[in-house]
């Protein structure tokens, strides 16, 4: 939407239009176009566009500019055909849309105010005017941070990002945290109502500020299906299935001695190096993978008895050592060092580590161990008799059980380790991670007359304080109680 013939104190708002950093504009030899975006390659019959359309999109390329002051500039004819200039680019913006990004600005010669920004597939974006009179407000699933020398908006109920570059639109959308009106929110910050009305209209369409109804009610105040997500995990479902969004080449290209460590550096304190079983007698011995899933999977009462080091050492070596060191087996994560181990790891990073707190464990010093998967070792890394205790105990209430279990595994992730390559689906990743570790080591377990089975431990806070981790570098994701099955 802009504002037209504003009185002169009013600074009027324009449209601008650019294309995301990541799409690439080509002409081939016959005069085709190829675009080139993180949802794939457009093309472009040379009959299905014109040199407007081509001075546009390379206009766009180089950031926001006004399309209906290039055009008439590209109009060599002078015959001032706008409006069919326009109409003929409309259709190429529309297929491009998750590509482009929408800014509203002063004539001024500044910044944007604000910019809409696609995320993911985007339909094309299209303001209208909030009628006079209706409420507006956030939605109550719109996130908002700090970003760029600016505010992010965001919400995961649409395929739009807000980044709000002025303090203008950062007044209005901040007013909009309760239901309100534009007139309302134009007497109250002093801003002329045309512009409070342009910015809500931006915000509107972007889907984080919501429109009210007749009666003053918000759709997804009663929507059924919205009442079983909550903000945070809805907006972390939408944005943690790509590793697109917030990776660089810089990042990738930093080499932080965490980043390309297979495994964590062994830290400082006394070692107990760990049983290592004979597999080839193992394998003889043992029931079936049929047989150990088709028994029932219940967690067990806490028995109170010892696991012997032994026990402990070989259930680690079945299910979380490291079998081998070489090449990554992926594209993305190239010219980096990766490991084989027992349970799945995409692109063979294996983020996670294993701490143990021993209690019962004849053979192991009662205490809080690093285990070493390369050199499958334990080492201490904490001895204090009541961190032990609030480790068990909450293992122990969060396995409804009635005595302390004799030890508890718990599963950090290292997030320097996986997010230069996945970006933001680093965190979802792990803890697909953490399921396969666990359901390997549940599986192992089961297979040694043992238990292995998840438990969830809370504070996550206090966790990892007790484990002496460098939170957020490493950060405790979830645990399991071992014990006789």
């Amino acid at each position: 939407m802009m504002a037209k013939e504003l009185p002169e104190q009013v600074a009027a708002t324009i449209q601008l239009c650019s294309l995301t950093e990541d799409t690439l504009v080509e002409v081939d030899e016959d005069g085709s176009l190829v675009v080139m975006t993180r949802l794939g390659e457009f093309e472009f019959e040379a009959d299905e566009i014109s040199s407007v359309v081509l001075e546009s999109l390379r206009r766009m390329a180089l950031g926001p500019v006004s399309l209906s002051n290039v055009i008439p500039l590209h109009d060599q004819a002078g015959n001032g055909a706008v409006a069919t200039d326009l109409a003929a680019l409309q259709p190429v913006l529309d297929r491009l849309s998750g590509s482009v990004v929408h800014s509203l600005g002063l004539n001024d010669g500044q910044a944007p105010l604000l910019s809409v920004i696609p995320v993911g597939v985007a339909p094309p974006f299209t303001t209208h005017p909030v009628p006079a009179g209706r409420q507006v407000r956030l939605s109550r699933f719109t996130a908002m941070w700090p970003t760029n020398g600016g505010l992010m908006m965001e919400s995961s109920l649409t395929s739009f990002g807000v980044l709000l570059s002025g303090t203008t639109a950062i007044r209005v959308a901040s007013a909009l945290a309760v239901s309100t009106s534009v007139s309302a929110v134009a007497a109250d910050s002093g801003l002329a109502a045309q512009l409070v009305t342009d910015i809500v209209a931006y915000l509107t369409a972007a889907g984080v500020v919501l429109v009210s109804d007749a009666k003053a009610r918000y759709a997804e105040d009663h929507d059924p299906d919205l009442t079983h997500w909550t903000p945070h995990e809805l907006l972390f479902h939408r944005r943690s299935g790509t590793r697109l969004v917030g990776t660089s080449e810089s990042a990738a290209s930093q080499g932080e001695d965490g980043a390309r460590s297979v495994t964590k550096p062994v830290p400082s304190g006394s070692t107990h190096w760990l049983y290592k079983p004979d597999l080839a007698r193992v394998r003889v011995s043992e029931p079936s993978l049929t047989s150990l899933l088709e028994t029932d999977h219940r967690c067990p009462a806490f028995s109170g008895q010892d696991i012997p080091a032994e026990r402990i050492g070989e259930l680690l070596y079945r299910g979380a050592r490291v079998r081998s060191i070489g090449p990554a087996p992926l594209s993305i994560v190239a010219n980096r060092e990766a490991s084989q181990r027992p349970y799945l790891s995409i692109a063979g990073l294996y983020e996670l580590e294993l701490y143990l707190s021993a209690y019962r464990c004849p053979g192991v010093p009662k205490g809080i161990y690093h285990y070493d998967p390369q050199g499958h070792a334990l080492t201490l890394v904490n001895d204090e008799p009541e961190d032990l205790r609030t480790m068990l105990e909450m293992a122990m209430i969060a396995g409804a059980g009635r005595r302390v279990p004799s030890a508890v595994l718990s599963v950090t992730v290292r997030m320097e380790r996986i997010s230069w390559a996945l970006g933001e689906a680093a965190y979802a990743t792990a803890l697909l991670h953490l399921g396969a570790l666990q359901q390997t080591l549940y599986l192992a377990a089961k297979s040694m007359g043992l238990s292995a089975h998840p438990v969830p431990v809370d504070p996550r806070d206090r966790v990892d304080q007790i484990l002496r981790l460098r939170s957020p570098a490493e950060v405790s994701v979830g645990e399991c109680v071992i014990d006789l099955a």
